[in-house]
C-alpha cells in the first residue's frame, strides 16, 4: 500500500466520521500561514485523543509539547466544565498561535499554555504540587522522551493513562544499531516502560496522512 491510498483513506473517514469544525480548519490554517512545521497530530488521530480523554473521564491533562494547539483543543474539548489542561510548549511564537487558536475555540478558560523548555517548566510543576493528571500526552523532542516520561510518572497517580506520540519513527524503532538520537530516546523510553512495576503498555502501529508510525498507551498501575 501506498502513502496516497492511507492519505486518501484518511480524508474518506475524516469526511464521514468527523466532518467540517471551522475552529480545527482556522487552527490548521493558522499553523501554515505561521510557518510551523505540520507535525501537529491528523483529525483522525486528534478524534482518538478527544475520545481516549472521554473514556478515560480525564478531569485533568497535560500536554507536553503544544505547537500550535490542534491537539490541545482536541482534548480539552473532552473535558468536564470544571476540567483544566495544561500544555508545555518551548518555543513563544508557536505558544501565541497556539493561544489564539484555543481562544477562538472558546477554550482558554480550560487551557493553560506555559512556555519554556520542558526540562524546566515540568519540574516546575511538580515543584509547586501541582495536582496529579489523568491523562498526560507526550508530544515533544524525541531525545527527551526518557525525561518526560519520568516526570509524567512524578505528576500521574493510579489510572492514569500516558500517551507517547511518534514510538515507531517509520520503523526504525526495531533498529538497536540504530544512532539516530530520536530513535534512541523512544527505545530507551520503552526499555523504561517496560521495567517500570507500575506500568502496563501498549503500542499501536499508525498509517495515515502523517505516513507510518504509532503510540505508545501506557496505564499506571496500582502500587
Amino acid at each position: 500500500m501506498s502513502a496516497e491510498v492511507w492519505s486518501a483513506v484518511d480524508a474518506w473517514f475524516d469526511e464521514q466520521l468527523i466532518g467540517r469544525d471551522e475552529a480545527l480548519e482556522a487552527a490548521l490554517a493558522d499553523t501554515a500561514r505561521s510557518g510551523i512545521p505540520a507535525i501537529n497530530v491528523s483529525p483522525s488521530q486528534g478524534k482518538l485523543l478527544n475520545l481516549l480523554a472521554t473514556t478515560q473521564g480525564a478531569g485533568r491533562i497535560l500536554e507536553v509539547g503544544t505547537l500550535a494547539g490542534y491537539s490541545t483543543i482536541w482534548l480539552a474539548r473532552a473535558l468536564p466544565a470544571n476540567g483544566a489542561l495544561v500544555t508545555l510548549e518551548i518555543d513563544p511564537k508557536h505558544a501565541a498561535v497556539a493561544e489564539a487558536n484555543i481562544a477562538r475555540a472558546g477554550l482558554s478558560d480550560k487551557v493553560r499554555v506555559i512556555v519554556g523548555s520542558a526540562h524546566d517548566t515540568l519540574p516546575g510543576l511538580i515543584k509547586a504540587n501541582e495536582a496529579p493528571f489523568d491523562l498526560i500526552f507526550i508530544d515533544a523532542d524525541k531525545v527527551s522522551t526518557p525525561a518526560y516520561l519520568d516526570y509524567a510518572l512524578k505528576l500521574s497517580k493510579p489510572g492514569s493513562l500516558i500517551i507517547i506520540d511518534n514510538v515507531v519513527r517509520n520503523g526504525a524503532v526495531t533498529d538497536a544499531t540504530s544512532t539516530d538520537p530520536s530513535v534512541m530516546g523512544v527505545r530507551q523510553a520503552t526499555a523504561a516502560i517496560r521495567a517500570h512495576p507500575h506500568l502496563s503498555a501498549t503500542a499501536v502501529q499508525t498509517v495515515g496522512s502523517k505516513g507510518y508510525d504509532g503510540f505508545i498507551l501506557a496505564r499506571v498501575m496500582q502500587g
